[in-house]
């Protein structure tokens, strides 16, 4: 008997197989790729969308406080001249009430605020006291360099809009004594993504 050892074959793939399945590799890599980036292009778009959103509701919750406190406090300002609870045009300066005071400081509940268009941004101001020196400085917010214009208007005691306040109409009417407040401030701000953004706000009567 011969005791030669059995011959054995080793299987593999071919270069053709080899090459077959790289390109499928790669096909599979491409399609892959190219969905994680429509992902996560469109989580960035989304982001970006909530900041925006973000960004216009601290706006308006500013102005909503702000100015549905309103209080009837004219105040002084650093030339000594008295300027009335509400004034406004194209800016709005108001005094406004529950001004928080969590570190129990030795002064007033109301504060001087006001709002502005200024260098391509919104403006917030606000200043420490209500009756200001010739020394004092508004501290200056900036809100958002997103608005192009910002317009006012005030709605009178006879539900007619107004361009400014206190109603010029009502003072040179000796008389009928002019309103302190207006009915209501419309806000009208033009936003460089959304457009004409009109807020709304009903002041206490």
């Amino acid at each position: 008997m011969s005791n030669k050892p059995e011959s054995t074959a080793c299987a593999g793939f071919t270069l053709l197989e080899l090459l077959v399945a790289l390109a499928i590799f790669g096909l599979l890599a491409t399609m892959s790729y190219s969905g994680l980036r429509a992902v996560l292009e469109q989580q960035a778009g989304t982001g970006v969308e909530a900041d925006r959103l973000a960004e216009l509701q601290k706006i308006y919750m500013l102005m909503q406080r702000d100015i549905e406190q309103v209080v009837d406090r004219p105040v002084r300002d650093e030339f000594g001249d008295t300027q009335p609870a509400l004034v406004g045009r194209d800016t709005l300066q108001l005094t406004r009430g529950g001004w928080s005071n969590p570190a129990a400081r030795a002064r007033s509940n109301l504060q001087r605020v006001g709002y502005a268009f200024e260098d391509d941004e919104l403006v917030r101001y606000s200043w420490s006291v209500l009756d200001r020196a010739q020394d004092s400085e508004p501290l200056r917010q900036p809100l958002t360099d997103s608005i192009e214009q910002l317009q006012l208007r005030y709605l009178a005691a006879n539900n007619e809009w107004r361009e400014q306040w206190p109603d010029a109409i009502a003072v040179a009417d000796p008389a009928t004594p002019p309103p302190v407040l207006p009915r209501a401030v419309e806000v009208t701000l033009e936003h460089t993504h959304y457009g004409q953004l009109v807020w709304l706000f009903q002041l206490p009567q």
